[in-house]
């Protein structure tokens, strides 16, 4: 029920994010919405398709040796035969007909490939600990080398470069890594890390400048939104443009917004507005407390993705639905951190409200995954119950 009003309301968005623009330039103030919808018709008959899958089948390594080789031979094939766009590579057109983005399906796969690779060594890992999962060598032969296959195809992302997206799928890794059955102090050691080593660089660059990191050649793409998180009024028309206008959007809601429709930041002033930042555009048009609704209703969906898999009696199962869900809260932290300026703007879409056919299609495929262990888990509760009775 969650993740059908929030499709719902998400087309609802989408509307109202692009109509006017889509107007402006002689256009069907629809073809964004339909776009979207026929995504959407596409990720019900993922979604079926996987519901009835058997986890057997999922949980051979063979089937993700495969998923994993056609994700790499994408991101090469993405780098290195396709058309920039925004300033990074990573779309690759079909024919003209459709554009998929092979960055996006990672996020999932990453998900499926940890969970098969760490539940297989759940053994070694009560006797081991964390050192069971860092077996491996420099040049693997092996898929379940994690750290090599892991680390290859995230440095793909990156090098596309598609920094957004390659920073969810580093998090949502440790996340995995986390819930693995290593012990807890390895999660709280990571976190110390991630939050410290974030801090000291944003200090390092707050110190040096923007402009002198902007002279490594790989920093050159993201030093604008260094330069507007620091201070994004320094250049309201340049690189602090987006993060400004997304503060006038903000600003213009209040608690109660302008009505649906009615934003004034969306007709132009703000770019990306149907994307990165649409829930900027949701804050002006229903306000802070319409933008805390749908918020409360994501949380809720990922609250019982997170129960789906603390309730698992299976690791795979288990560590599935906890990276799902983690993947998802992480989307949610990276996107509003960089539309409010809590942290440096990094491109990521909002879920299901953003327009992007691909990111739906994604989350879909995810929370086919869980609906198929939730019904999985229930069915062996069945068994057991039965089972009981009959002995």
């Amino acid at each position: 029920m969650p993740y059908l009003a929030l499709s719902v309301i998400g087309l609802i968005i989408i509307y109202s994010t692009t109509s006017a623009t889509l107007v402006q330039v002689g256009a069907n103030p629809f073809k964004s919405v339909l776009n979207q919808t026929i995504f959407w018709f596409l990720s019900l008959i993922a979604i079926t398709f996987i519901y009835r899958l058997k986890l057997d089948f999922l949980k051979k390594p063979g089937v993700v040796t495969t998923a994993i080789w056609i994700e790499i031979a994408m991101l090469l094939y993405s780098r290195f035969f396709t058309k920039t766009v925004n300033g990074a590579h990573g779309w690759i057109d079909v024919l003209g007909l459709i554009t998929f983005q092979p960055a996006e399906y990672l996020k999932v796969l990453i998900i499926w490939y940890l969970a098969l690779t760490f539940s297989r060594r759940q053994e070694e890992v009560e006797i081991y600990d964390y050192q069971s999962l860092m077996r491996g060598t420099l040049f693997p032969r092996k898929i379940q080398d994690w750290r090599f296959y892991s680390g290859l195809m995230i440095f793909l992302v990156a090098f596309q470069p598609d920094l957004g997206n390659a920073t969810i799928i580093i998090l949502t890794a440790i996340i995995m890594f986390s819930v693995s059955g290593i012990g807890f102090r390895w999660f709280s050691g990571l976190l110390t890390l991630i939050i410290s080593g974030s801090t000291l660089l944003l200090g390092f660059i707050s110190l040096v400048g923007v402009r002198t990191v902007a002279k490594v050649p790989v920093f050159g793409y993201v030093a604008k939104r260094f330069s507007a998180f620091f201070n994004p009024f320094e250049d309201v028309q340049g690189a602090g443009h987006q993060l400004a206008n997304s503060y006038y959007a903000m600003s213009n809601g209040g608690w109660f917004g302008r009505g649906l429709g009615n934003s004034i930041e969306k007709r132009g002033y703000l770019p990306e507005s149907q994307t990165d930042f649409v829930f900027s555009i949701v804050i002006e048009e229903l306000g802070y407390m319409g933008a805390a609704l749908i918020l409360a209703l994501v949380f809720f969906l990922i609250l019982r993705i997170f129960l789906v898999g603390i309730k698992a009696k299976d690791p795979f199962n288990s560590m599935v639905a906890l990276g799902v869900g983690g993947m998802m809260l992480v989307q949610v932290f990276v996107n509003i951190g960089g539309i409010s300026g809590l942290i440096p703007s990094t491109g990521v879409t909002f879920p299901f409200l953003s327009l992007g056919g691909n990111s739906l299609l994604v989350l879909s495929v995810a929370i086919a995954f869980v609906l198929n262990i939730d019904a999985n888990e229930k069915r062996e509760v069945i068994y057991r119950e039965l089972e009981d009775t009959l002995l």
